[in-house]
């Protein structure tokens, strides 16, 4: 299993998953500049100095959420589904996984208690943010 892990249909990128082994020096963007979510994997030792700064005001058009989920705690399955709602495939997240859920859609069953962080872009549009459907029965689950 590699330490960063694509999700995909096709040609399609539906998520990536960040292991928890993931190592790497510097400042190391995993993400493309153009995903609406940016994720970035820093690696600096003791004494360097990040630059005290200010963000500027910048206008972006965000048309599609897309979420980075961290797992804390316990063992979360993520169900991948492209577009129209079919079942691809399923992925299990332990304790220090992150994911980027770029595109297509997901579902989410707890194995082992789970304890994780969301971040996505806001604000919230509760119910007009979504579209839920019926997801996979737990026969028919495949990992790959």
């Amino acid at each position: 299993m590699g330490q960063v892990e694509e999700v995909k249909k096709k040609n399609r990128l539906l998520a990536l998953i960040i292991r928890n082994n993931y190592s790497s020096d510097g400042v190391d963007f995993i993400t493309p500049n153009e995903y609406s979510q940016q994720v970035a994997y820093m690696h600096h030792p003791a004494g360097k100095r990040i630059d005290a700064h200010v963000h500027n005001l910048v206008h972006r058009n965000v048309v599609m959420t897309q979420e980075v989920l961290f797992i804390k705690k316990g063992i979360l399955r993520v169900d991948f589904y492209d577009d129209y709602e079919d079942y691809l495939e399923s992925r299990d997240l332990h304790a220090g996984d992150i994911i980027l859920l770029i595109s297509g859609g997901h579902g989410f069953s707890v194995l082992e208690e789970v304890e994780m962080i969301e971040v996505k872009q806001g604000p919230y549009a509760g119910d007009n943010d979504k579209k839920r459907f019926q997801g996979i029965e737990e026969e028919r689950v495949i990992y790959k």
